[in-house]
C-alpha cells in the first residue's frame, strides 16, 4: 500500500501522485479539504484519513474509496460505479446524478442528497444514510435507491422539507413509522411491514461497514416514497 502525506499540498498535485501511482492500493494521511480526489478511477482502493474536498470520488468507474472522517460537498457527483463509504456525515448533493455505485454515509447529509439520482438498465445506484438529511431529498430522482436509516436524530424529523420534489423514478425508503407531513404531490408514500429483499440486503452491507447490528434496523417500520404514476407531473419528465 502507498502511503500519501497530504498535508499542505495542493490537491492537484495530490490527484496527479493518486494517478500515477503504480501501487492498487493508496492510503492518504492528513487529508485537509483538497478536492476532486479519485475522479474517474475505476482500478484503485483509497482510503482517506481527514476530511476531503468537494467533489470526492466524481464520475467514479468502479474504484472504492474510504474516508474516514467528514466530507465536503458533491461526493460521487455523476459517478458511474463503484462503492464510497463514509465513516462520518457528508455535505450537500451528495450522490448528484448518480448513475451507479453506491455511496454509505455512518452519519447526516446535507441538503439535495440523491439530486438528479437514475438508473440504466442493470446500473441501479444506491445511497445508505445512517442518520438524518437536509431538505430536497432525492429532488428530480429518475431511478435508484435511496435509504435513510435515521439514527441519532436527537427528536429531528429524518428528512427536511421537500423530499421527493419532482421524482419521477427509483425508490425512497425512511426509517420511520409515520409518513412525513407535506410531502409533494408527484410521491405516493405507504407504510412498509418489511423492507423489500433488496433494500434490506443495503442495510446488510451499511451494518456491516460500520460495525453494526442489523436486527434492529431490519425488524423496523419503514416508509416507502415511490413516483405517483397518477400524477401528470411526470410528463415533464418522461417521453410517451
Amino acid at each position: 500500500m502507498e502511503r500519501v502525506n497530504a498535508e499542505g499540498m495542493n490537491y492537484v498535485q495530490l490527484n496527479a501522485l493518486v494517478r500515477s501511482c503504480n501501487q492498487s492500493e493508496i492510503r492518504i494521511v492528513n487529508c485537509i479539504g483538497q478536492r476532486y480526489i479519485g475522479t474517474g478511477l475505476s482500478d484503485k482502493k483509497i482510503t482517506i484519513d481527514g476530511t476531503p474536498g468537494n467533489a470526492l470520488g466524481a464520475y467514479l468507474n468502479g474504484a472504492e474509496i474510504h474516508v474516514n472522517g467528514n466530507v465536503q460537498e458533491a461526493t460521487g457527483d455523476t459517478m458511474n460505479d463503484g462503492t464510497i463509504v463514509i465513516a462520518g456525515s457528508a455535505g450537500d448533493a451528495t450522490g448528484y446524478a448518480m448513475r451507479g455505485g453506491k455511496i454509505f454515509v455512518e452519519g447526516d447529509v446535507g441538503y439535495r442528497c440523491g439530486i438528479h439520482i437514475k438508473a440504466y438498465r442493470e446500473n441501479k445506484p444506491a445511497i445508505v444514510i445512517g442518520g438524518r438529511t437536509g431538505s430536497f431529498l432525492g429532488e428530480y430522482q429518475a431511478g435508484g435507491t435511496i435509504l435513510v436509516l435515521g439514527l441519532h436524530t436527537d427528536g429531528k424529523p429524518i428528512v427536511g422539507n421537500f423530499c421527493g420534489t419532482g421524482m419521477h423514478g427509483g425508490e425512497i425508503f425512511l426509517r420511520c413509522s409515520e409518513i412525513p407531513p407535506r410531502l409533494p404531490a408527484q410521491v405516493r408514500a405507504e407504510k412498509l411491514s418489511a423492507l423489500p429483499k433488496e433494500a434490506a440486503s443495503l442495510v446488510r452491507e451499511w451494518c456491516a461497514l460500520f460495525g453494526k447490528d442489523e436486527r434492529m434496523l431490519l425488524s423496523s417500520s419503514y416508509v416507502r416514497l415511490t413516483p405517483n404514476s397518477d400524477n401528470p407531473y411526470k410528463q415533464m419528465y418522461i417521453a410517451n
